[in-house]
């Protein structure tokens, strides 16, 4: 592998981080319709029972919007340490905190972000692309080993 095509590959990789990072945001605030629905059963609890008077309890409610609350804070920390990722692959920076979210992407992610990780692992296992990121010392090719 060259250079260039390694740096091409990070690019790629970093755009790819970008995209995924995008949709799991938009996916990300799902969870705020229970925590709309959770407030709305606090406050007029009436509202679900057509003017019975015999709402769901108020503790059913604080369930969902603790609930709604953790997913989304969850899922939009998820989606910043994507971001990030990408951010640094482009930067040739942080190169365990990439290799550490590619992982974390084959697990929770499936199907788009575990092939990105598994891509993103592929690409920083590579020698020379451990010395763009500082990890090991240049590869001097004049000196035999």
């Amino acid at each position: 592998m060259s250079l260039r095509q390694d740096i091409e590959h990070l690019k790629l990789l970093s755009v790819l981080h970008y995209v995924l990072g995008g949709i799991n945001a938009l996916l990300a605030c799902c969870p705020a319709i229970y925590l709309v629905m959770g407030v709305v059963m606090i406050v007029a609890p009436n509202a679900f029972d057509g003017g019975k008077g015999q709402g769901p309890p108020p503790q059913l409610g604080w369930f969902l919007v603790v609930i709604g609350a953790i997913v989304i804070v969850v899922g939009w920390t998820l989606v910043a340490c994507i971001i990030l990722a990408g951010r640094f692959l482009a930067q040739h920076r942080n190169y365990m905190f990439c290799f550490i979210v590619a992982v974390v992407m084959c697990v929770l992610l499936m199907p788009f972000g575990t092939v990105l990780g598994i891509f993103t692992i592929i690409v920083l296992m590579r020698q020379s692309v451990r010395v763009l990121f500082g990890q090991e010392p240049p590869i001097d090719l004049q000196t035999p080993p």
